[in-house]
Formats: structure tokens, C-alpha cells, sequence
């Protein structure tokens, strides 16, 4: 079954062209959405909820389903794990052919390039930070002056909510952690 989707970004666009364009291709079902591609898209869920193995989705372009190569991705990935291809119209790409799944692990390809280019650049950007004596992480002088604040408060009476609230500090497992670090081992009832 060919299940198609159409979307435009504002409610002022019309999903006529796609529209026709999802039903000259055999369309049997349509899911329409005017929403930006950051949005939640609603219907794509139900559109993709809606898929059996055998079926293929159909868009009118690439650029309509996915708000992003790795969004796009995602969705691929999970058509191909449901047996489902993916037609899109415009870009002359359909995964059920020889030629589609090239194309498709072509972008894959592209995409694990990418991620990895990020990750090269962001190892040698700290290693050449370190180098330089850039230190990562909350300085220790920080930590050890609310450790002691902790454990002063904590000693002085007050509750863990209460040294929460004096010293704006967000977690109740890091005042434990604090009050431990000063050698106090909380009660957690207090």
C-alpha cells in the first residue's frame, strides 16, 4: 500500500501540488501537515505508526519529511527496520530500488562522516586546550567551599532542603555528596 505525506512549514502554504502529486503516484492514504519542520509533527507519527511491511511512504520531497540529515535519517532508518520504502517524488529516489537504497547508503554514509568530522574536532580542540593549560569541569576551589558551607549548615541543624534553598544548590545528591566529601554521613530523613 502506498501511504503518502505531505507538509508545508505555516498554515498560509497549501498542500494542494503535493497533494495531487501524492495521488497521481497512487497514493491510497494521505496524512497532510502545516507545521514547521521543528514543530511536533503529528501526523508524521500517525504516518509512520500506520506503515505494515510492504508499504512504502510516499513524499513529494526529501526536504518534507526530515528537518535535518540525521532527522531524516531517524525516519529512514525506522522505515527500513518496519520493511517499509521510501518514495520521494521530486528527488527520484524510491528504497525499494536497487538504485534508491544506493542513494540512501550514500546519505548514511555522508551523515557517519559527518558525526565523525565533529567528534575529530572537538578530541583536538580540548587535547589542544589541555595543552595549554585550560582545565575542564567546575574548578575544585568552588566545590570545596560549598562542601564546607554544607557541612557548616548541615552541623548547625539544618535540613538538606533547607541548604538546598541557602545555597541555591539544585540536587539533594549533591549536598550528599558535598557533606560526604567533609567527612559527614547524612541522614537522609532530615
Amino acid at each position: 500500500m502506498k501511504i503518502g505525506y505531505a507538509r508545508v512549514s505555516t498554515t498560509a502554504q497549501n498542500l494542494d501540488m503535493q497533494i495531487k502529486a501524492l495521488t497521481d503516484a497512487g497514493c491510497e492514504k494521505i496524512y497532510e501537515e502545516k507545521v514547521s519542520g521543528v514543530g511536533e509533527r503529528v501526523e508524521l507519527k500517525a504516518a509512520l505508526q500506520y506503515l505494515r511491511d510492504g508499504d512504502a511512504l510516499v513524499i513529494y520531497k526529501l526536504d518534507r519529511l526530515g528537518r535535518s540529515m540525521k532527522d531524516l535519517l531517524a525516519i529512514i532508518e525506522q522505515l527500513q527496520q518496519k520493511k517499509v520504502s521510501l518514495v520521494s517524488l521530486r528527488d527520484n529516489i524510491d528504497t525499494g530500488s536497487t538504485t534508491g537504497k544506493l542513494v540512501m547508503h550514500i546519505f548514511a554514509a555522508l551523515a557517519e562522516f559527518e558525526r565523525d568530522l565533529i567528534k575529530d574536532r572537538t578530541s583536538e580542540g580540548r587535547a589542544a586546550a589541555k595543552k595549554k593549560g585550560v582545565k575542564f569541569g567546575r574548578p575544585k576551589e568552588e566545590h570545596n567551599e560549598k562542601a564546607k558551607a554544607c557541612a557548616q549548615l548541615y552541623r548547625g541543624g539544618m535540613t538538606v532542603p533547607q541548604i538546598m534553598q541557602q545555597l541555591s544548590i539544585k540536587s539533594k545528591s549533591t549536598i550528599y555528596r558535598f557533606l560526604r566529601m567533609e567527612g559527614i554521613e547524612p541522614n537522609r530523613a532530615k
